[in-house]
C-alpha cells in the first residue's frame, strides 16, 4: 500500500467531536467578547483541551498573499489578544507593513472555535521585557538566538547558537532581546462557534461599533 492510499484511508477514518458537546445560548452571552472568551477558555482548560493557549495567526505578505502559523496566546484583555515575536521575523515584517491580523482558536474537546480579526498594535519595550522575563529560561534563550525566519546554513550552526544562548540566559537572566515585541490584536470582530452533533452549529459574531460598543448577530452555519 503506498503512502497516498494510507493517507486517504487515515483521513476517511477520522470522526469529528466524538464526545458530548456543551450547549450555547447566545441570548445569555455577555455584552462584550472578551468576557465570553475568558469563560470559554477556562472551560476548555477544565475539559482537558490540549494546549488551548495555542492559536493560528494569519497575516498578509508584501504580495498580498495570506500567511498563517501557530503561536502562543500571551493574554486577552480590554486592549485585545496578545502574542509576541521578533520584529524581524516574517510575521513581524508583515505586521509592520500591514498591521492587520486574524486569529483562530479551536478546542475540539468542546467543539468550539473562536475567530478574531482586527488591527494590530505594538506594545512598548517595557511590555516586551516583562513578557519575555515572565517566561522560562528556554524561552529567553530562544529569543536571544534571534534570526527567526532567516535562512539557516545547517543544524550544527543552530546547535552552536542555541548552546551559546542557553549559556547567556543562565548567566544573565535579566538579558533582553531587543527585537522581542509584544503585539495586540485589537478586535474589530470576534466570532464564537459552538459545534452541534446534528450540524446545527451556533455562530455568534460581535462587531465593534463607532461608539465603542458591540453589535451582536447570529450567523448561519
Amino acid at each position: 500500500m503506498d503512502d497516498e492510499r494510507r493517507f486517504q484511508e487515515a483521513l476517511r477514518s477520522l470522526r469529528v467531536w466524538d464526545t458530548e458537546l456543551p450547549g450555547f445560548a447566545p441570548a445569555d452571552a455577555p455584552e462584550e467578547p472578551v468576557a465570553l472568551f475568558h469563560a470559554w477558555f477556562t472551560d476548555a482548560v477544565a475539559a482537558g483541551a490540549v494546549e488551548p493557549h495555542t492559536m493560528s495567526l494569519a497575516t498578509v505578505d508584501a504580495d498580498g498573499r495570506p500567511d498563517v502559523r501557530t503561536v502562543m496566546l500571551h493574554g486577552a484583555d480590554a486592549r485585545g489578544w496578545h502574542f509576541a515575536s521578533h520584529a524581524g521575523s516574517a510575521k513581524g515584517r508583515q505586521l509592520a507593513a500591514r498591521p492587520e491580523a486574524a486569529l483562530g482558536f479551536y478546542w475540539p474537546v468542546r467543539g468550539r472555535q473562536v475567530r478574531v480579526r482586527g488591527p494590530v498594535l505594538t506594545g512598548t519595550r517595557e511590555e516586551a521585557y516583562a513578557d519575555l522575563h515572565a517566561r522560562s529560561t528556554g524561552a529567553l534563550a530562544s529569543a536571544l538566538v534571534g534570526r527567526q525566519s532567516e535562512p539557516l546554513d545547517d543544524l550544527d550552526t543552530l546547535a552552536r547558537a542555541g548552546a551559546a544562548a542557553w549559556d547567556r540566559a543562565r548567566r544573565e537572566p535579566e538579558a533582553h532581546a531587543d527585537s522581542w515585541t509584544v503585539y495586540v490584536v485589537e478586535p474589530a470582530e470576534v466570532e464564537f462557534f459552538q459545534g452541534d452533533e446534528q450540524r446545527r452549529h451556533v455562530r455568534l459574531r460581535y462587531r465593534g461599533t463607532a461608539d465603542g460598543s458591540w453589535a451582536r448577530e447570529l450567523l448561519w452555519p
